[in-house]
């Protein structure tokens, strides 16, 4: 009877457990929401945006090696990325001096700016022989962290307007227009991929720098 005792509340404690791991996180106490701080919401979108430039510089470096022929064109790229007109802080100073309801707007209306060309070109490559299974899941798996990412920096905006850190004054992030023509021949298609996969190292790069940026501005007890 002991052990089947013990048994019994092992697995009331597992599924406690699992209940609370799985549970919906959330800005505030909604019902069925895992109710975090603002420090943890901070951990968990810079985290995230951690994985997601480390992955862009993954595929990035898989298109220089799979497109080798077209190598010596990709110094000459020029074309400018769709984001230019997005101004951002240039530096980290300048980051550490914009309001925070601006840095934060910043980063939305970058992630918000990637969702349809990422998608885009997860579409693009997704039928591209030359590049492996493997390549092709990472473009699909980046269309979906930018879509992630905004949805978690959302929630931590929500928290802190909520708290009165940041007013409610977060409106416009419309994405700006973009979208991939279709191009004659596969190396124009290939120049093409490349371009945007370094537009987004860039940008996931600012994304996860502002991000840090303002977490030490408004928690910075936590190790900034």
């Amino acid at each position: 009877m002991r052990q089947v005792s013990v048994l019994f509340l092992v697995l009331v404690c597992l599924d406690l457990e699992y209940r609370i791991t799985s549970a919906p996180i959330c800005a505030h106490g909604d019902a069925g929401c895992h109710l975090l701080s603002v420090s943890d919401l901070f951990d968990r979108v810079i985290q995230h945006s951690n994985r997601m430039h480390s992955l862009s510089s993954d595929l990035h470096s898989e298109f220089e090696k799979y497109f080798l022929p077209v190598r010596n064109q990709i110094g000459r790229a020029t074309r400018k990325c769709h984001t230019s007109r997005i101004l951002t802080p240039n530096g980290k100073e300048n980051a550490q001096r914009t309001d925070r309801e601006e840095l934060t707007q910043v980063i939305l209306r970058l992630l918000v700016s990637w969702m349809d060309p990422l998608l885009q070109f997860h579409q693009s490559v997704a039928h591209n022989e030359e590049l492996s299974n493997f390549s092709r899941n990472k473009a699909l798996e980046l269309s979906d962290m930018v879509h992630e990412l905004k949805n978690g920096v959302e929630k931590m905006a929500e928290k802190m307007q909520l708290l009165g850190i940041i007013s409610n004054s977060l409106n416009g992030l419309f994405p700006a227009e973009a979208s991939l023509s279709s191009s004659a021949s596969n190396e124009a298609r290939h120049m093409r991929d490349y371009e945007l996969l370094r537009c987004f190292q860039r940008d996931s790069d600012k994304v996860q720098n502002y991000l840090k940026i303002l977490k030490c501005r408004i928690v910075p007890e936590h190790g900034c």
